[in-house]
């Protein structure tokens, strides 16, 4: 009955209408900051490794790998997977737009969290939740987004990525569902109970690692199959608009699935990652906007290319059609994980589902630190203006029992009950940033002539009239009193 209830609401809550506002959203942004993920391709790079970090913030770098920790999940195997399984080759590219379009929808909302940030028992927080309420002044809207954050990041998230580390670790390894559970919550709890430098500085070390080693291993498989690639990239194309002679009747297929697992893949607009946004320590928010932008390429341009080549190449893949089957090279087996231990098998006989299951450990242990602080923030959000340490240390209990659960049973329902919360989020926060949008533009044309004119910039929201940004007063004053701005060149 309950996961009748929750399916229909997640094809309402997901019904393509999502699907053409997130679209919609990435082309009118990147229009209205004229292209700037074209543009400052070079800054955003540069801004990835400035700054440092604080007692109260964490570096651009740090706010860049706790977001990209569940940015790069697993639905970079599992969902690539899927949008080729039930949309055919042709899906690939429409992830690629979704991910060009959603950088310009990752820097607005990431800047405005940056905006509207606040500081509470001395850590900068911000988000979603946060810049609804000080800007648009909507207490029960910026509420509603807290909540079904907090569902989604604290009682559903958990268990999907605890369900798939502990079935990959079981298949290849024979680890029993319930070790891995309980190892998974206590070495959480040592990360989460240490707060955000210590998240931050975990996801800072295992998060560039764990995507080289996974996208050195695809590239050495399409190495291997160096003389395939031109074609693929062929079938990649002519798939995606309808002018493949076996995948031409499955267009629409290709745009839904592409959209909706590049949507699940890269976040660009749900309003998760906005909470990491927020704790940077910089000088100008459309620093972080920026960073954040580029996380977006790192996680579809790269990750899940290298996932989608690695299938495609050798392959290693289904395609349903409406009718039936259009494409079956692997007999009996479903979307998912197994298509791409079936590539690395072709390439690596016996290392597969080994690789497979360390890869998806990596993927969906970094998402679970992620997750964590992005639930405690909006916890946060909920009780600031009382005491946050009881509310905040439930939320963490509650969330490391929830990993046991989600390793010891299916995590079906829980994925669904986690896609309605995640929807949920998508639609309050993309309509927020339409109201928003001009902010954050503004905040760009800023940042630019201060560039222009030489200068490392600093924020000072009054010059521009923006109101509800008040820490932003402190901010500045500390980077002009003890010279903190980075070297411009």
């Amino acid at each position: 009955m309950v996961a009748n209830i929750v399916g229909f609401l997640n094809g309402i809550v997901w019904s393509n209408a999502l699907v053409a506002l997130c679209l919609f959203a990435g082309l009118y942004f990147s229009i209205k900051t004229r292209f700037m993920q074209v543009r400052h391709f070079k800054e955003m790079i540069r801004l990835m490794f400035n700054g440092t970090s604080s007692d109260k913030g964490v570096s651009s770098f740090q706010a860049l790998t706790l977001a990209l920790s569940a940015r790069v999940g697993t639905g970079n195997i599992a969902g690539v997977a899927a949008a080729i399984g039930f949309g055919g080759p042709g899906a690939i590219f429409w992830m690629w737009i979704l991910a060009f379009l959603g950088a310009a929808t990752a820097y607005v909302e990431s800047t405005l969290a940056q905006v509207y940030k606040t500081e509470i028992d001395g850590q900068y927080r911000g988000g979603t939740a946060y810049f609804i309420e000080k800007a648009l002044g909507i207490k029960w809207y910026a509420a509603a987004f807290a909540v079904a954050n907090i569902f989604a990041m604290g009682f559903t998230a958990p268990s999907v990525q605890t369900n798939a580390i502990a079935v990959s670790l079981q298949n290849s390894f024979s680890i029993p569902p319930i070790v891995t559970g309980v190892t998974i919550a206590a070495i959480m709890a040592l990360i989460i109970f240490g707060g955000i430098k210590r998240i931050a500085r975990v996801a800072e070390l295992i998060v560039p690692f764990m995507a080289i080693a996974y996208i050195v291993l695809a590239l050495v498989i399409i190495l291997m199959n160096a003389s395939q690639v031109p074609a693929v990239f062929s079938l990649i194309l002519t798939s995606a608009f309808g002018k493949n002679a076996i995948f031409g009747g499955i267009v629409g297929s290709a745009i839904s699935w592409g959209v909706k697992r590049g949507i699940y893949s890269n976040e660009a607009g749900l309003g998760i990652a906005t909470q990491a946004a927020a704790a940077a320590e910089v000088s100008h928010p459309a620093k972080q906007g920026l960073v954040q932008a580029f996380s977006i390429y790192i996680d579809t341009l790269l990750v899940c290319t290298a996932t989608a080549l690695m299938i495609l190449i050798t392959g290693a893949y289904n395609v349903h059609g409406a009718a039936g089957m259009i494409v079956e090279n692997l007999p009996g087996v479903e979307a998912g994980p197994l298509f791409t231990i079936k590539a690395v098998e072709s390439a690596f006989s016996g290392l597969g589902s080994s690789f497979v299951a360390i890869a998806l450990f990596f993927f969906a242990f970094t998402t679970l630190i992620a997750i964590a602080y992005y639930g405690e923030t909006n916890v946060a959000y909920l009780f600031r203006k009382r005491n946050t340490k009881t509310p905040i240390f439930i939320f963490r209990v509650v969330y490391l029992l929830t990993i046991v659960f989600g390793a010891l049973r299916s995590a079906e329902l829980a994925w669904a009950m986690g896609d309605l919360g995640f929807g949920i989020m998508g639609w309050l926060n993309l309509i927020a940033i339409f109201m928003l949008g001009n902010v954050a533009f503004k905040v760009l044309r800023d940042y630019e002539e201060q560039r222009a004119q030489g200068l490392e910039p600093i924020f000072e929201p009054d010059k521009l009239g923006i109101k509800g940004a008040e820490l932003w007063n402190t901010i500045r004053k500390s980077y002009q009193d003890e010279d903190k701005t980075e070297d411009i060149s």
